[in-house]
């Protein structure tokens, strides 16, 4: 073999070298931006911007969670807008993710009550393996910084599922479920703040999941679920308004 086909058979294979080599900074770049569009940090960015600092005598309540609580304002617009409710949601967000945002979507816009809504995709295991103690601790910091800054807090339950279309190696979907609902009510109660239960009158009796007509997949309220859990947080939101 002489040097210069030796010298073409270096060039080629460096090329493909560097293709190959290319190729994976290419997903891994893909794989990373994908994994930093889960933070959502910017989201409500320009909306926040656009709120001025509350008027005197304004009652004005932040909602901030998953799309349980996004998708609320899509379906139940009027809602929000009669009652001066502003939605901090997005969908897929667990509690470490709302922690990392809270302060931005719920603190600097100077609510009078903040309603903390958290938990379920940490159940399904959105960011990691579900570990109970450290999402009713990612809770418990929300409700101490919102207590910190003069807002007061709700914590509400999670909604009822029976864990249909979930990714199959999650077990004992209902209990877990449950038992965070357990903990978050003592934790209310044990500190002052107002807990409210949605849960119990949205589980049906058979399999622990949604009430029939109250879901459209099992797991995400329709208008009627809604409807359901509406006059439940109103009444929770002006018992604490109206608060000493």
């Amino acid at each position: 073999m002489n040097k210069k086909s030796l010298f073409r058979i270096i060039f080629v294979l460096s090329l493909i070298i560097n293709i190959v080599s290319i190729g994976y900074i290419g997903i891994d770049y893909v794989k990373n931006k994908r994994n930093r569009n889960i933070f959502k940090l910017n989201a409500y960015a320009w909306a926040n911007n656009q709120i001025k600092s509350p008027e005197s005598g304004e009652n004005r309540v932040v909602f901030i969670g998953n799309s349980i609580t996004e998708n609320w304002v899509h379906l139940r617009y009027k809602f929000f807008k009669d009652n001066n409710y502003i939605c901090r949601g997005i969908g897929g967000q667990t509690s470490p993710l709302l922690l990392l945002r809270f302060r931005q979507d719920a603190i600097d816009l100077h609510p009078k009550v903040v309603v903390i809504n958290a938990g379920i995709n940490d159940i399904a295991e959105n960011t990691g393996e579900y570990d109970p103690i450290f999402t009713l601790d990612n809770i418990k910091s929300m409700a101490q910084l919102a207590d910190k800054n003069g807002i007061k807090v709700i914590l509400t339950s999670v909604l009822p599922s029976n864990g249909y279309g979930w990714k199959s190696h999650i077990k004992n979907i209902t209990k877990k479920i449950k038992d965070l609902n357990a903990e978050i009510k003592t934790y209310a109660n044990d500190n002052g703040y107002t807990y409210v239960d949605y849960y119990s009158v949205m589980v049906n009796s058979e399999d622990k999941g949604m009430k029939e007509g109250y879901s459209f997949d099992g797991l995400h309220p329709d208008e009627e679920g809604y409807s359901v859990m509406e006059p439940i947080i109103t009444k929770a939101i002006n018992d604490v308004l109206n608060q000493n």
